[in-house]
Formats: C-alpha cells, structure tokens, sequence
C-alpha cells in the first residue's frame, strides 16, 4: 500500500471519499423523491429534470471556480464553506412545502413556480458544497498518491456508488412511509464525519503549485480551447438556468472566454486538452445523467419505485467494488484500455434497458451499464492528471466541472425532455383526448428543439400508482405512453456513450503514434518561462563557513533531500560563506555575498536561484 507523501495521506484520502459519499447520498435521495416532488406540486418530468440538472450544474460551476482558487486559499477553508453549503441546502429545500400550501397549493400556478424555485435553489446550494469538496479533493488525492493516481482517484470516487447506496436503502425502506422532507436531512450525517476528519490537518500544495508553476501557465494548459469548451457551457448556463436572453448569455460567454485570454496571452492551449473536455462532457451526460433518472424509469418499467430503488443500489454496489480493483486493471491495459471497455459496457447496456422487459433481464442490463459506468468518471480525472500535471488542480478541476455542467444541462434535462417528447407525441398520436385531458398546463423545450408540453406528472403519478386491473383505458394509455417516452430515452443515450467509445479509440492510436501512454512528469525539462524552482530542483550542495580562517569554527553542511533553505537558514554563518558541490567544486558566482547576517536566511533574498542546464556549472 502506497504511504504517500505525508504522514495523514490516508486520513485526507478518506475525508474525501466521506466528503464525496455525502454527494452521492443526497443525490440518491433526491433521485428517489423525484416522484414525490412530481406528484406534490405537480411537476412535469421536464421541470423535475431541470431542478435536478440545476443540482448537477451548481456543482459544475463551483469545482471551476475552486479549482482557480484551491491553491491560493487554502483546502481547509474551502471545506469549511462546503460544509456550510451543504447545512443551508436543507433548510432552503424544506421551505417549498410551506410556501406552496401557503400561496394555495395546486390551484395556483404562483405557488407551484416557488415551490420549484424553493426545489431548484436547495439542490443548487447542495451542488455548490459539492463543487467546493471536489475541487479539494482530486488535486489533494493526486499529489498525496503521485505514482498511483488511477487508483486512488478510484478508491476517492467510489465514495460516490457508497453515498448512492446508503441513500438508495435509505429510500427504499422509507419510500411511501417517511415524508421526503425526513428523508433529505439524512446527507447531513456523513457531512460531519468529514468534518471531524479534516479537523486540524495539515493539507500539502497541488502538484503544480509545489514545482513552482506559475499560475499563468497553469492556465495556459487549459488554454483558449479548452475554455472555449468551458464558456459554451457557462453560456448555456446563464440562459437555461438565469433565464437570461440568448444575446446576454452569449456576449457572457465571449467575455468570459476574453478575460481568460488576456491572462494567457491567448494561447491556444493542447488540442488533447480540449479534446478530453468534450469526451468528459459525454461521461457527465451518460453517467450522471442518467443516474438522474434511472429510479424513475426503471421503476416505470417494472412497476415499482421500491424496486427501481433496488436497482440502483446494485448497480451502486457493482460501482463502489470495481473502483476499488482499477489499479490491478491499468497495470495490464491503459488507463484509455479500460475506457474503451468502459464505454462498449456502457452502450450495451443502455440499449438493453430500453429494450428488456422482465426482471432478470432487466437485472442483466442494469449489471452490464453499472460495469460500463463504474470507471468512467474518476479514470477520465486520472488521465488528465497524468498528462497535465502543469495545469494542477486548473485542468483537473475543469475536467470535473465540465461533466457535471454536461450533466446538468444537457443530460438530466435533455433525457427528461426526450421522454416528455416521445411520451407526448405517442398519446397524442393514440388518443388525442386523452393527451388533451393529462397534458401540462406549461411548455418545456431543450437547447434549440421545439417546445412540447409534456404530461402533467401529477396525473401521471397518479394512474401509476393504482393498480394495473384498476386503472381506465385513458389511464392504460398514459402510462404505457410514459414507459415508451423513457425507454427511447436510455437509447438515444446508448449512442453517446458509443459515441465515446469510438473517441477513446481514436486516443489509444493517437499514443501508439506517439511510441505509447505514459504520464508526463514535471522536471526541469517542463519549465516553461514564468516557473519558479521548486524545493526539489535545489541541487546538493554544501556551506562552509569561512569564519575558519579567523580561528573560528568550522562546518560542514550536505543536502541529501536538495533543500538548500535548510541549510542556509542556521545561525553561524554571519560573515561570507562558498557553497560547494557535493565534489568540493566551488560555485564561485553564486551571487551568496548578498547575504545579511541579521536575517539568517539566504533564501528570503533570492539567493539561491542558480539554476542552469547542469547541476554546478554557471
């Protein structure tokens, strides 16, 4: 087992997968009382799609922003506001059940617009303490295990699947028993073991910020293309979310797009780069995505939430075992090996549980995604680490915050329009009246597709509920309507996660082409104009003082470790001194005659900054 690079490595390791967990439990939460939700306020899926896309986007944002700010302030306080989050989160979300009953309940179409907005904000305020954890914990993981960064990175991620399955059984013990408000406070438990955990600890720099990577060049490994991905996302954003006009939004977009240019003299940045931006915004859609809705649709199928719920417990168990195996595997394929069987896995399954209609196979078709799924999203963190170690937590933390901007504004509400679509269109093709007689009383639209106006999920909440031999022909065809609407949506998304497939392969001939995938490793060979040395660039050398000539003492100081600020910063060394090498080689223009004794300390003056392209020559 890997000690890494600091005594509490282990102790930071699994605050985050705690910090993590609470992610997932609170999203399982939420997936199991969509339903609830739908049926309370009489929400269509497009809304429930929305308030949880807005969820999965809040998070987004905020690993963007705590990526650029991890470094300067500090991991501990931004766990400390990502406990807060997470506290306020509930309160705002338990607010909407008052003020709906308070402004009238169903009758009035006020009440049910704040009761959304009371739902949307309490899940986007969770996101942000989400966003604010995440953006600690990866770049924290991947410099305290740099040799074995696909492994651990999975061990911290299967706190997700954890949080997934404590939630799910929570849900499915409590589902029509406890009253969701109960049931969403349970995240909160989790919450305070990782602040315990992290109470007091002493938390390393990222791995860029450690080798003296200046912050411009840290930005210039995402780079203008790379932003770009970023920014058409935040545009998107700004428009979905703030209802801002698409002209506003857009013009946001661009000046976001010009600041991040000007502070990097608009450099284009690696094509790769923003390559594995646009793969990663095709695993937040897939996984997260789906994840979204997968309660819902496959307890639509087989009739019964409690065993949606089930279902995705298993297919959370499969998650949290496999990532804990990932290391074993990258040591026989690659790390893009693995997601390239990740991705086949993933199709597969997908267009099975669009297809299938029995429990076992639906069982078969669940095992097979949750495999596919299961090394997706912390490998694609692993790579983008090992390639881009300059970028620091920047690249790393654009990675996280693209998929899940993905998720939240293109997977969770574009399969939950895509079901409001199909279902729609089938009733009204089938039976007019009775789409006339269940439509919404709202219009829903996705990106630039037409608006619809989905059923009302109330209604549709209710005809599920009763049982098959009770329900009326309408009711029949309401719900059989539903069920094809979410069936063609796991299928349009099988194509997405072929669709990565096909980019994963087209990666494994762009690195044989280069003579195989390693990591990069940053050294002196990295540098780039701008860096600062880092503490393990100095060379070995050794102080002697000169005072020996006086008849004073003499001493003689060796740097096994290359950190000469240990050596320099001792008290006896008031008059001028000669740094040797190792060899008793004189480095005579070491500019060390700058040295003032009362400080004692050569390297709060600069002054050992000789570095050239050998170890002891000027």
């Amino acid at each position: 087992m890997d000690k890494g690079t600091q005594p509490n490595a282990h102790r930071l390791l699994w605050a985050g997968f705690m910090a993590i967990l609470v992610a997932g439990v609170g999203f399982s939460m939420r997936a199991g009382i969509l339903g609830d939700w739908g049926q309370q306020f009489g929400f269509t899926q497009s809304d429930l799609g929305k308030i949880t896309g807005g969820g999965l986007t809040g998070f987004g944002i905020i690993i963007l922003i705590g990526s650029l700010l991890a470094d300067r302030v500090g991991y501990g306080k931004l766990m400390i506001c990502a406990f807060f989050m997470h506290v306020l989160s509930v309160i705002v979300t338990l607010t909407a059940t008052p003020i709906f009953h308070s402004m009238g309940g169903l009758e009035s179409e006020a009440a049910k617009n704040i009761a959304y907005q009371c739902l949307f904000w309490g899940t986007f305020i969770f996101a942000i303490g989400n966003g604010l954890a995440e953006a600690v914990v990866n770049p924290l993981t991947a410099v305290l295990f740099p040799k074995q960064k696909t492994h651990y990175l999975n061990i911290l991620h299967a706190g997700w699947p954890g949080g997934l399955i404590v939630g799910g059984l929570l849900g499915f013990f409590m589902v029509d028993k406890v009253r969701w408000e109960i049931q969403i406070t349970f995240f909160l438990i989790p919450a305070l073991i990782y602040g315990a955990m992290l109470w007091r600890q002493k938390f390393p720099k990222d791995e860029a910020g450690a080798a003296g990577i200046s912050y411009s060049n840290m930005l210039k490994e995402l780079g203008l293309l790379g932003a770009g991905v970023v920014c058409i996302l935040l545009t998107l954003f700004f428009k979905n979310d703030l209802g801002l006009s698409t002209v506003v939004a857009t013009i946001l977009g661009v000046a976001l797009l010009v600041v991040f240019g000007f502070f990097t003299q608009f450099t284009l940045g690696p094509v790769l780069m923003a390559f594995l931006l646009i793969i990663h915004a095709m695993v937040g859609y897939v996984e997260l995505g789906t994840d979204s809705w997968i309660v819902n649709i496959t307890g639509a199928i087989l009739a019964s939430e409690g065993k949606g719920l089930a279902l995705l417990v298993y297919a959370s168990a499969l998650m949290f075992t496999l990532r804990f195996f990932a290391g074993p595997i990258v040591h026989r394929i690659s790390p893009l090996g693995l997601l390239l069987v990740s991705a086949a896995f993933g199709a597969i399954g997908l267009q099975f549980l669009g297809t299938f209609n029995t429990g076992v196979t639906i069982v078969l078709a669940t095992t097979i995604f949750g495999i596919g799924k299961a090394f997706f999203w912390p490998t694609m963190l692993s790579v983008v680490s090992e390639q881009f170690p300059r970028g620091g937590a920047i690249t790393i933390g654009s990675i996280g915050g693209v998929g899940m901007l993905s998720a939240g504004l293109l997977g969770s509400p574009g399969i939950g329009y895509k079901q409001d679509r199909v279902a729609s269109e089938h009733l009204k093709e089938s039976s007019p009246e009775t789409y006339e007689q269940f439509k919404s009383k709202t219009e829903n639209g996705f990106l630039f597709f037409d608006k619809i106006q989905g059923l009302d999920g109330a209604k549709v909440g209710d005809a599920e509920k009763k049982p098959v031999a009770e329900r009326t022909a309408e009711e029949k065809s309401v719900v059989d309507a539903s069920l094809k609407g979410a069936r063609s949506a796991l299928k349009m998304t099988a194509l997405i996660a072929l669709t990565m497939g096909i980019a994963y392969l087209l990666l494994i001939f762009y690195f044989q082409a280069r003579g195989g995938y390693r990591p990069v490793e940053i050294g002196p060979a990295t540098k780039q104009e701008g860096d600062e040395p880092s503490k393990q660039e100095w060379w070995p050398v050794r102080a002697e003082n000169k005072k020996k000539a006086t008849g004073g003492p003499s001493r003689l100081f060796y740097s096994p470790e290359l950190r000469v600020s240990r050596i320099a910063s001792v008290n006896f060394l008031p008059f001028a001194a000669s740094i040797k090498d190792p060899s008793g080689r004189p480095c005579d223009r070491h500019p060390f005659r700058k040295f003032r004794p009362d400080t004692h300390s050569l390297e709060s003056h600069r002054l050992l900054t000789y570095r050239t392209s050998s170890p002891f020559g000027p």
